[in-house]
């Protein structure tokens, strides 16, 4: 990252997303963090602490709000998406209005911030999303996760065919600590525990990713300006277990 840059980061009030912001605020960079949740969005301008930080409320599912993101956010180097709103539980038992969130957050939702997005983003700009482990090694009560991050890491390597000479790659996070997870069915303080430290044994890393880790990564396929359409996995090794 230079200084001065002006960074969009959907997702960017919590979890991978809050950790991409502190990392290109430390860098200098300009950033717009935008989500569904004011509230979420204002603590986490707080917690940022700096005053190059700007907060817009917005659903990534929705076109307009996209639209609207990117009219106000105005001349933008790079974007990075990191919101998910996934449905977790057994395939059978989803209903279409899980599903069809699900697909306007991780598959709709990208498609409309590089349709709003392109013609606002700098030469040699970039768009950076995040997948998932899911798309290789899907859990039980992951479908709606697998069949999405599949497709989204489809979408990058066309879009990065259609908007080059603007870089467009993704991160496929594996298990990473966030507050995701809080959010999954039955999932208490000991039972998170109990899998965490189970999927720890199997990786070859010996231990769950950190969000820090994951915002590296997203980092890095912005300065580099020989990705684009590639798929970096930061994910301890669980795609070769």
């Amino acid at each position: 990252m230079r200084a001065h840059e002006r960074v969009a980061v959907i997702g960017g009030s919590s979890g991978m997303g809050l950790e991409v912001a502190r990392k290109l605020l430390a860098a200098g960079a300009e950033v717009v963090i935008a989500g569904r949740s004011e509230e979420r969005l204002q603590t986490a301008r707080t917690t940022l602490g700096v005053d190059r930080v700007e907060a817009v409320t917005a659903d990534i599912g929705e076109r307009s709000q996209v639209a609207a993101l990117f009219a106000r956010a105005g001349r933008l180097d790079h974007v990075v998406v990191t919101a998910a709103d996934l449905p977790y539980g057994p395939a059978v038992d989803l209903t279409e209005a899980d599903v069809m969130r699900a697909v306007r957050s991780k598959l709709l939702g990208p498609l409309f911030v590089a349709q709003e997005s392109a013609g606002r983003l700098s030469p040699g700009g970039s768009i950076t999303f995040t997948t998932g482990i899911a798309a290789r090694r899907p859990m039980r009560g992951g479908s709606a996760a697998a069949a999405l991050n599949s497709g989204l890491e489809g979408l990058v390597r066309a879009l990065a065919m259609e908007l080059a000479p603007i870089r467009v790659n993704a991160v496929s996070p594996g298990w990473t600590d966030t507050p995701i997870w809080g959010a999954m069915p039955g999932m208490t303080a000991e039972r998170k525990r109990e899998v965490f430290a189970s999927m720890a044994a199997r990786l070859p890393a010996g231990r769950i990713g950190r969000p820090e880790e994951i915002a590296d990564a997203v980092v890095f396929l912005m300065r580099n300006q020989y990705s684009t359409g590639a798929v970096l996995d930061v994910d301890g090794g669980h795609r070769l277990v």
